[in-house]
């Protein structure tokens, strides 16, 4: 997915070195090699967006099928990785006025500029309130900073002061082994929500404690890796009296953006939290080389990341990946690096199973 062109950029005048042919699904990057010499390299993907895309497009034709898998009882991953500043909370998030914003207004009309989170749970809770089946739905939110996992939604982290004090404080929460091939965080508080009303609030009360700091490249940069989960069980009778029960499981990921630290201007706390950041995405990098090159170790534990993105990776979990990346010339070099990044990605092999029983 290109952003558009941001005011920065615009007024120093940057050249846009990457064209996307969203019917064609390919996206091209112009790069300058030998002196003055001009290469254009082509990537082809499953579903490209332009700068004039909305909120909405990127739903309809990306996100909504998973959705709709999560329904039908399978366990799906939808994450967004590229450089900060590419548009990964815009994205997965959307609409930060928060405050100025009722959880009627959500659900009734959704606001243009709203992204993928948000849209996912009205949809979620459309669908279940036109099938009329029983069913039941809860939620978490976690943060993943500096190799530690916070409880978003822990009403004990709730302390007077900044977010970093409230966060220093908040009970670090540790990966365990769940006895299926992948990982649970202990501890983790797990919220019954009846509405999408409910959910919006959890939302807000949950990105409002992420880790943000201004950069060089990008105003309110996250300085962690969040992950968003809501898990739908549905129970329904079928014409010859029996009931079937699926479980379906949607995580939402939101990761903290690669970052050039000499270029962002990060220094001190900003600098070790960059370079933490860059370790962990370049680990789940290997993930992806290695699942793509098969047959070999594949470091997920290297990482509380890519443990965490275990089953979305070579596991059983249906996913999509969402990759934003900069038009601009200064940030070639991390775009054909996200370009690559997501089109080695798309040759991992998953296999996914659904959880349902009569």
């Amino acid at each position: 997915m290109r952003r558009p062109m941001n005011a920065e950029e615009q007024s120093e005048n940057e050249r846009s070195v990457v064209n996307t042919r969203d019917a064609l699904r390919e996206v091209s990057i112009t790069q300058t090699v030998k002196g003055d010499k001009q290469v254009d390299r082509t990537y082809n993907f499953d579903q490209v967006f332009g700068a004039h895309a909305t909120q909405e497009d990127i739903y309809d034709d990306a996100v909504r099928p998973v959705v709709e898998e999560v329904l039908e009882g399978f366990n799906c991953t939808i994450f967004a990785y590229g450089q900060t500043g590419t548009g990964k909370t815009h994205t997965m998030e959307g609409y930060h006025d928060w405050d100025d914003a009722s959880s009627d207004s959500f659900a009734d009309s959704m606001p243009s500029n709203a992204g993928v989170i948000p849209r996912a749970m009205s949809h979620i809770f459309a669908h279940l309130k036109a099938k009329g089946v029983e069913h039941s739905v809860k939620c978490t939110f976690l943060e993943l900073y500096n190799e530690e996992i916070t409880d978003l939604l822990a009403v004990s982290d709730l302390v007077e002061g900044t977010v970093e004090a409230a966060n220093a404080k908040a009970p670090k929460h540790p990966l365990m082994e769940d006895g299926k091939g992948g990982v649970a965080v202990k501890g983790l508080e797990e919220v019954a929500v009846a509405n999408p009303e409910e959910i919006f609030d959890h939302i807000r009360r949950g990105s409002a404690k992420r880790r943000t700091a201004e950069t060089l490249m990008n105003k309110q940069s996250s300085r962690s890796h969040s992950v968003f989960s809501v898990t739908v069980h549905t129970k329904e009778s079928t014409p010859d009296g029996e009931d079937v029960i699926r479980c379906g499981k949607l995580n939402l990921v939101d990761l903290a953006g690669s970052e050039n630290i000499s270029r962002s201007g990060a220094v001190d706390k900003r600098a070790r939290e960059a370079g933490e950041i860059n370790k962990s995405l370049l680990t789940l990098g290997r993930v992806i080389a290695a699942l793509v090159a098969g047959g070999g170790h594949v470091p997920y534990r290297d990482s509380k990341l890519t443990r965490l993105l275990r089953d979305a990776l070579g596991g059983k979990s249906k996913t999509c990946i969402i990759a934003t990346v900069s038009p601009a010339a200064h940030s070639a070099e991390e775009t054909l690096q996200t370009l690559e990044y997501a089109h080695r990605a798309k040759s991992i092999k998953n296999k996914p199973e659904i959880n349902q029983r009569v």
